[in-house]
């Protein structure tokens, strides 16, 4: 079995908050010129290649990469990437905790957890490795663009795994608070448990036969009207889990462009809608320093704001 090669440290700094980009020259093929194989490998004209060696935008380990350096197979190059024109987040993302090991956030709706697609500067990460000045925040776990809420970040990479292990090995008790439709004939709380998949390339995730991989339990907490505000517990974490439980009941979470139909793409500067799902609370022992820890957010759901006087229909025991 090949031993797998440890990357060395990058030779340029971050940009924005975003690492440059690793590339390692493949050992089972040859090219006669680093420039022949990137030409082949990147999915940009070859005059842009030419234009990033020329200015020593393309880097290795013994620094910037001459446009007739000869092939060197298993070297790892780095360079950044130009990032897409970004619509800024309007909104802040407030920090709860930090100390020397945890940085844990309230994010606002429609800001990315982590740089991907058309969000990449403008994510929590980028924006608080920025902000904070710790370029080597990394996320402790997923959570939606779209959903708001707590996220939390691991500040020294050797604590990474552990961290991270937590959500993997389900140590973290998580609860999330949504506002959907009130439907009186629901039988709640209960535990819902399905088989989700959610294809590559497919916006939906869908419940399909088999055994199940997800399990959510749904209380109602509260009533107004027609709407009501539910407290999810997830206890895990297929993508798109919550918003697909809630569909199946017949009360999918207000604001849902994905469910129960796909809703027509909108404006990435369109923020006047949100997604009526917030993660409200995290709960676990740290694997670091055994302390109990419990975190919960400060937002509000705009569809559920503080009573003004009135007391709430009904409020569940």
């Amino acid at each position: 079995m090949r031993r797998k090669t440890k990357a060395p440290p990058a030779p340029l700094p971050q940009r924005l908050g975003i690492d440059p980009v690793r590339l390692r020259l493949p050992v089972d093929r040859k090219w006669a010129t680093v420039r022949d194989h990137l030409v082949d490998r990147l999915p940009v004209p070859a005059s842009v290649i030419d234009a990033m060696l020329g200015e020593g935008a393309v880097v290795g380990t013994g620094g910037p990469i001459a446009p007739d350096a000869p092939y060197a197979p298993g070297a790892f190059l780095w360079y950044h990437r130009d990032f897409p024109d970004e619509v800024p987040v309007p909104f802040p993302i407030t920090v709860l905790h930090r100390d020397e090991n945890l940085v844990v956030a309230d994010k606002p709706h429609f800001m990315a957890m982590s740089p991907r697609g058309q969000h990449i500067t403008q994510s929590a990460l980028a924006r608080l490795r920025r902000e904070l000045d710790l370029p080597t925040l990394s996320p402790a776990h997923r959570l939606d663009r779209l959903t708001a809420g707590l996220a939390m970040f691991v500040i020294r990479p050797e604590h990474r795994a552990a961290y991270q292990g937590l959500f993997q090995e389900r140590q973290v008790r998580k609860e999330y608070e949504a506002v959907a439709p009130y439907d009186p004939a629901l039988d709640l709380p209960r535990t819902v448990s399905s088989r989700i998949v959610k294809e590559h390339g497919v916006l939906t995730a869908q419940e399909v036969p088999g055994p199940p991989n997800s399990e959510s339990r749904i209380e109602l907490a509260e009533t107004r009207g027609a709407l009501g505000r539910y407290r999810l517990t997830p206890v895990t974490g297929r993508t798109h889990q919550l918003r697909v439980h809630m569909c199946g009941l017949g009360v999918p979470i207000l604001s849902d462009p994905l469910y129960p139909e796909i809703l027509p793409d909108t404006a990435l500067d369109d923020f006047r809608s949100p997604l009526q799902l917030l993660a409200r609370s995290l709960e676990f022992t740290d694997p670091v320093t055994g302390e109990q820890h419990r975190f919960r957010s400060r937002r509000a759901l705009e569809s559920w704001p503080a009573p003004s006087g009135g007391p709430a229909d009904r409020v569940a025991a």
